[in-house]
């Protein structure tokens, strides 16, 4: 994967609207484009910081409400540039993409549990399938549960705009002045973007002790935090994540291109 396929650069930027974990609230999506149209200008990009379903109860609307979106954002301004708004690879999308190949997995029953309970099963109930036919599946053997997840996947590739986003999705972005990188939830300082792996969804946790700059860049923007905390400010972090979709609210900024929270939308 080429490093133009997996990192967005943000080019002449004036200002950056960074969207938290939605998790499937669909509702308070449309509510947040709402707010934040009314704000929108020439020179503004817009980063969704993934997780767009898992949790919340409609998957599939999240999707269309994205879609809806970025066709009014990319037609406001006849000079904007398709990666002048961005989609990043959440947890819960990196998950769906690995449940679609379950049955190559050592231990299937296992690992669809695991995804279980980290909120997958809503997408799979708002496709209309129970999340335990899957477990039984699993143990029913690789050709049973190769049936199942070829059926789950054409579900999703019959949701309008699937196939698209999936293919859009960025492991992380940054503009082009080196201020500001945008990721999922964590990222390991230690190592260059090109060798995150998977730090970008399951290093969530070490978020809150980066204590030093990261590769030059002012300001690390993430939007998934396992403990829901709201819009909190590092010196040299920021994280975005009101519960959404987890019976909290959802949490978006705007960000100058210096790192500065010039608004703040908690809806």
């Amino acid at each position: 994967m080429s490093q133009s396929e997996r990192f967005t650069v943000l080019r002449a930027t004036d200002r950056v609207w960074a969207i938290g974990a939605i998790h499937g609230d669909s509702n308070k999506l449309m509510a947040l484009h709402d707010t934040i149209a009314e704000d929108i200008r020439f020179g503004d990009r817009v980063v969704y910081l993934g997780n767009y379903w898992g949790y919340g109860t409609d998957g599939p609307g999240v999707l269309e409400e994205l879609l809806r979106f970025r066709n009014w954002f990319l037609s406001f301004d006849p000079f904007r540039h398709v990666d002048d708004l961005v989609y990043l690879r959440g947890a819960q999308e990196e998950m769906w993409w690995k449940l679609m190949q379950l049955q190559f997995a050592p231990n299937p029953a296992e690992v669809l549990t695991w995804m279980l309970q980290r909120g997958m099963g809503s997408m799979m109930q708002a496709l209309g399938f129970n999340p335990e036919e899957g477990a039984l599946q699993a143990k029913e053997g690789t050709l049973a549960l190769t049936y199942w997840t070829n059926r789950l996947r054409q579900a999703a590739r019959a949701l309008p705009g699937h196939d698209a986003l999936q293919n859009a999705l960025k492991r992380a972005a940054y503009t082009d002045d080196g201020a500001l990188l945008f990721v999922h939830a964590g990222l390991d300082i230690d190592k260059p973007l090109a060798r995150q792996a998977d730090s970008f969804w399951w290093a969530a946790r070490s978020f809150t002790e980066i204590n030093r700059p990261y590769r030059g860049f002012q300001r690390i923007v993430r939007g998934y935090d396992p403990d829901a905390s709201g819009i909190v400010e590092g010196e040299y972090t920021i994280s975005i994540d009101s519960g959404a979709g987890r019976g909290g609210r959802l949490a978006a900024v705007r960000l100058a291109v210096t790192g500065e929270i010039e608004q703040r939308v908690e809806i």
